[in-house]
């Protein structure tokens, strides 16, 4: 099984650093969030984004995708009623999409809660409707560079749009694109899920909508450093993978950093290979 941890993790560092450190933890590669790069990620040009993702190979990893799409630059929404708005949005998307695969990335994940909650007034019916017409046009930029736009369920507590994996599941038949698909963050789904999360994947991942994982816990710690269980989960995504149902990499996301970004990082890729070794030597 492949682990990328997502850079932000290592944020203080420069890129180059965090490649050389994720390495050397034991991680297959990152996960980016744009703006970690560089504060306007729209400045980023095509000869930049190709050197990231050498500098990633270089020290024997890769760059396996992005997240946290719109944290940058200010102000984007998915859901305004401000048409040029939601327009300038779908631009940076569709070039997030470009960036992604120039970095040799497979997948993007939006997640943005604040760019796409329901605006004071409006209703659930009119924001998803907006939401569906950025994300249909960036499902096409990606189907055109050969990556993946996954719309990512998140908490009632980070956003009132799209919380659980079946209301993005409907968003992914209504789009109805090959290049759009959902995924599963543990935190997330710990928290609103009414299945657990190695049941959630059993019922979905057999659909061919889920293209990605993220591991954390619902206390937003790294894996391990919880109540939930990551063995059974890891198992499902095993499970998964043999059967041909899942062949994604799973994505290490904490958000609350303890000790700190380095310890956090380092605890959980140990605790992840811990699990694997243990399953493969009951299964010897």
């Amino acid at each position: 099984m492949k682990f990328s941890l997502c850079n932000e993790v290592l944020k203080q560092m420069p890129f180059e650093a965090q490649c050389r450190a994720a390495a050397a933890l034991g991680y297959d590669a990152l996960e980016v969030a744009p703006f970690t790069l560089a504060a306007d990620p729209m400045a980023i040009g095509d000869a930049q984004a190709r050197a990231f993702g050498r500098m990633a190979r270089d020290h024997g990893i890769e760059i396996s995708g992005l997240h946290w799409l719109l944290v940058a630059p200010a102000g984007l929404s998915i859901v305004s009623a401000d048409a040029a708005l939601r327009q300038r949005t779908t631009a940076v998307m569709q070039r997030l999409v470009e960036l992604c695969a120039l970095m040799g990335g497979r997948y993007l994940v939006h997640g943005s809660p604040k760019q796409r909650s329901v605006p004071p007034g409006d209703t659930q019916a009119a924001a998803l409707e907006r939401a569906r017409e950025c994300l249909a046009a960036a499902a096409r930029s990606a189907q055109q560079c050969g990556v993946v736009y996954c719309i990512e369920p998140l908490s009632t507590t980070e956003t009132d749009l799209l919380n659980t994996v079946a209301q993005a599941v409907e968003l992914v038949q209504a789009i109805a694109s090959p290049a759009f698909k959902t995924m599963i963050d543990c935190s997330a789904a710990g928290q609103v899920e009414a299945e657990d999360v190695p049941a959630l994947m059993r019922r979905w991942m057999p659909t061919g909508h889920i293209a990605h994982v993220q591991v954390n816990d619902p206390n937003r710690r790294g894996p391990g450093q919880g109540e939930m269980r990551f063995a059974p989960i890891l198992a499902t995504v095993r499970e998964m993978q043999d059967s041909g149902h899942y062949e994604g990499i799973v994505a290490v996301e904490p958000f609350d950093y303890v000790p700190d970004g380095m310890g956090s990082a380092a605890r959980a890729i140990g605790y992840l290979r811990g699990l694997e070794e243990a399953a493969g030597a009951r299964h010897g």
